[in-house]
């Protein structure tokens, strides 16, 4: 059986095909102004890697915010039920799944079959996910690329307060003002990001194992400052982003 999962991100779209349960292709397209666009070079990108035709494909599934106007899926599943389902395939003795994205944060607890049993989510502010740091890297007028490098550089704990991305902003500007070096202040942001998922995590319950999914966790900074949060190792899978669209590509194969 050959299935795809379309995980329709806020800021990139990614597909993965599965051919009896083995990953055969996996493609990444921006996201951009018509998702649907995006999604249609996205999964076909994937289809021109694996050798296949849009035909060959039993079944879809779509996962993400914008998965409601995924194209050519038969069915959806939510962020969370796709991470779940992801990250089990990929750490089956992980119980809590943290999944960051650009817009949102989310914390799972799942059983070993990768059901989901309770969640978190961060929806409210851009201030627990990746959008954020990209806005205060820009405060900053530091590379993204450097800006969790850059913060492992700090051994110095900067309270940041403002639990708003456009609040926070004028705040790394006033540090900057009182002459706060850069490093301590991208470490400020990395923790307030990590605060508020190790809040969020605590609320549905810390059991190992700990995975970590999603774009963020190439942050290397964000990830230093969640291992101190938690007070444990996380583990971070290879290809952590594809977790989603692995996810609803292992819903499809189910149904």
């Amino acid at each position: 059986m050959t299935t795809a999962g379309i995980d329709m991100g806020a800021k990139n779209i990614r597909v993965l095909i599965l051919k009896d349960g083995e990953v055969i292709a996996r493609a990444e397209q921006m996201a951009g102004f018509d998702t649907a666009e995006s999604a249609e070079i996205a999964f076909n990108n994937a289809l021109g890697q694996a050798g296949i035709n849009k035909d060959q494909i039993d079944r879809i599934v779509a996962t993400g915010a914008g998965r409601e106007s995924a194209p050519l899926a038969q069915e959806t599943v939510t962020d969370v039920g796709a991470a779940a389902k992801g990250g089990n395939r990929l750490i089956p003795q992980a119980r809590t799944i943290i999944d960051v994205g650009a817009e949102e944060g989310r914390a799972i607890k799942t059983d070993a079959a990768g059901k989901v049993m309770d969640f978190a989510v961060n929806e409210k502010c851009a201030a627990g996910a990746g959008s954020f740091t990209e806005a205060m890297s820009r405060a900053l007028e530091v590379q993204l690329e450097e800006f969790g490098p850059l913060s492992l550089k700090s051994s110095q704990t900067t309270p940041m307060n403002a639990q708003c991305a456009v609040f926070a902003e004028s705040e790394v500007v006033s540090l900057l003002h009182a002459k706060t070096p850069k490093q301590d202040i991208a470490r400020a942001v990395h923790d307030a990001i990590a605060d508020r998922i190790v809040s969020m995590v605590r609320r549905v319950g810390i059991e190992p194992e700990v995975a970590l999914v999603g774009a963020v966790s190439r942050n290397v900074g964000f990830v230093d400052s969640l291992k101190r949060g938690l007070e444990r190792d996380v583990i971070i899978p290879d290809d952590a982003e594809f977790v989603g669209a692995l996810g609803a590509a292992l819903v499809a194969a189910e149904g």
